[in-house]
């Protein structure tokens, strides 16, 4: 059995509230700290396997959250980022359905590309980022490395 390949991925948080944590949900209830952090985003950069299931993309490992008809990376903030005594429990949704196997074959055909992912880190009410969250920059892309 062909073992899938490691995608690499990186979910970046543009303009986030001051002051509030964010990590990316590891499995159930581990946590993936940032890459960086700047004032202006926080960046995640990680991997999940490249599957295939009824034809389309299938996203596989301990960050893949969801059905494989629904996968998605969960970014937490606050209490659910391990921010003890933080006023903001949430997670935003990042939803993988968007990649595409033409996406996946020009990421892993060079060694210095990631799949990145942007969205904006501050919600209607003020807060973190919740629930499905819209991509900046036209979706899911690849991008040379670092």
């Amino acid at each position: 059995m062909e073992m899938e390949p490691e995608l690499p991925l990186r979910i970046t948080v543009a303009d986030p509230p001051p002051a509030v944590a964010f990590a990316v949900q590891r499995g159930r209830d581990g946590l993936l700290p940032p890459t960086r952090r700047t004032a202006d985003e926080i960046v995640f950069d990680f991997t999940v396997r490249a599957g295939e299931r009824g034809g389309r993309p299938n996203f596989l490992g301990e960050f893949a959250q969801g059905t494989p008809a629904d996968r998605f990376v969960y970014v937490n903030s606050g209490t659910f980022a391990g921010q003890a005594g933080s006023r903001w429990e949430r997670r935003a949704k990042v939803k993988l359905s968007s990649i595409t196997r033409e996406m996946i074959g020009a990421a892993l055909a060079d060694p210095g590309a990631v799949l990145e992912a942007r969205f904006h880190g501050i919600g209607r009410d003020g807060g973190p980022a919740c629930a499905t969250v819209p991509l900046l920059d036209g979706g899911w892309r690849v991008v040379r490395g670092g």
